[in-house]
């Protein structure tokens, strides 16, 4: 059984972040030759100190937002801080959700046969050693390092500072319940500082890839600054295109749901372009179900022309909110809100309401975002909603990983090639020649 945290443990001697780099990288090894019960046994252990711990960790959390309210942190910000016990509880039923996922490590992806004897297979393993850099959510802490431990990674976490009690005490129960069922100590370590950022972008015999959460600048400072491969998560501008044949009443439940159930998120809904013959029957009544969740709007010249709101600026097609605030742009057809969003967007999410399935395939097929959808809320774009356990991030890159990186987005490969004794030569000269034949076999090693 886990214990509750000792609250006399001593604090860790602070590391230098080059040594931080090989403590991670010697744990990320061990790691990832453990099994999946081992890893599962590791979560369940997590699951439950985190239940046997509710009242310190929300003490800690406490902490931190008294001092991020004195701070004059805004609103949302706020939001994301909160680590009560509901959040907590919450974070519990996703380590649940993620313990039920088949192991991810060890899946034979390719079988092919060589030559008789000669049998090569692709098969997945751990990226190694993780940095993520992300915002002041501690729910995020924990998502991170679970998915982090099933995908048999090591991880270094640096959270945004006004969490810096909350996530000081996340890591160190987290490290405490691993450890107790086996697991090796400090393959999750947490940095507080900017020069441990700064340092560990540094460590690229150590670390084999950075995620950084945050604004396209920041992300592109990171890619700049290291020589680490970056999987960049940058800003979430999402759209909803109201199409002229669109459900009106669902039209605006989808809308509301998507700028005001859950706003500091990266999935929010930010700006709404709404085809100008439907413009007139929609606004007046979605103003008025915007305006009782205190929604402030913006919108261009023909938007203000129907509704009374504020003059939207090219700054605002740009900008993402994280706040009870929405654009609105009235456009002439489906190319135009297409070409809108590849111009403005972030690549992120992107929605259109329509009745009409062909004009649905054209604004998917077309838009380039990670994530596209059809009648449905932008914040369905979440790695625990898409069945994934949670997530490290939203990608926006193409390569490797795009959209919510769950377990398949922390996994690499190996090609496996078990022989007999074969010989290049032999294939060179002609002697033996290679069949290639594709088989449907798990490599047995």
């Amino acid at each position: 059984m886990t214990r509750k945290l000792n609250p006399k443990l001593k604090e860790e001697t602070p590391m230098q972040m080059e040594q931080r780099g090989k403590i991670a990288r010697d744990a990320g090894i061990l790691l990832a030759a453990t099994d999946g019960q081992k890893r599962n046994a590791g979560l369940r252990a997590i699951a439950t100190a985190l239940e046997t711990n509710k009242a310190a960790i929300a003490a800690a959390n406490q902490a931190d937002m008294k001092r991020s309210q004195e701070e004059q942190l805004g609103a949302p910000l706020l939001k994301r801080l909160t680590f009560d016990a509901a959040k907590i509880s919450d974070v519990i039923q996703g380590i649940h959700s993620l313990i039920e996922l088949t192991d991810p490590l060890g899946a034979t992806k390719l079988s092919t046969q060589l030559d008789e004897g000669l049998d090569l297979y692709k098969v997945t393993c751990p990226i190694g050693v993780i940095g993520v850099i992300f915002e002041s959510r501690p729910d995020a802490f924990v998502q991170i390092s679970t998915l982090c431990l099933k995908s048999g990674n090591a991880v270094l976490l640096k959270g945004g500072r006004e969490a810096l009690e909350t996530n000081r005490i996340l890591a160190k129960i987290i490290n405490e319940a691993t450890t107790s069922v086996g697991l090796p100590a400090n393959w999750i370590q947490n940095l507080e500082t900017r020069e441990d950022v700064t340092a560990m972008l540094s460590l690229e015999q150590y670390i084999d890839l950075i995620i950084p959460r945050g604004s396209n600048s920041f992300v592109q400072y990171i890619m700049n600054n290291s020589n680490i491969p970056v999987m960049g998560h940058a800003d979430g501008i999402c759209h909803v295109y109201v199409h002229e044949d669109a459900d009106l009443k669902q039209a605006v439940d989808i809308i509301v749901d998507s700028k005001t159930q859950y706003v500091a998120a990266c999935n929010t809904l930010e700006t709404l372009l709404v085809n100008e013959k439907i413009a007139a029957a929609l606004l007046p009544s979605l103003k008025a179900a915007l305006d009782a969740k205190n929604v402030h709007i913006k919108g261009d010249a023909a938007t203000q022309a129907i509704i009374a709101v504020e003059a939207a600026t090219e700054i605002d097609w740009k900008t993402e909110y994280l706040d009870y605030i929405l654009s609105i742009k009235i456009v002439p057809d489906l190319d135009a809100a297409i070409t809108h969003i590849n111009t403005y967007g972030s690549g992120h999410t992107d929605v259109i309401l329509t009745t009409a399935e062909p004009t649905a395939k054209t604004f998917m097929t077309l838009v380039d975002s990670a994530g596209v959808f059809w009648n449905c809320s932008t914040r369905f774009s979440d790695g625990f909603r898409f069945g994934f356990g949670a997530e490290v991030g939203i990608s926006t890159s193409k390569l490797h990983a795009r959209g919510p990186v769950g377990l398949d987005g922390l996994l690499s490969y190996k090609f496996k090639l078990l022989g007999h004794g074969q010989c290049v030569a032999d294939y060179a000269s002609g002697k033996s020649q290679f069949t290639h034949v594709k088989q449907d076999t798990s490599c047995p090693v």
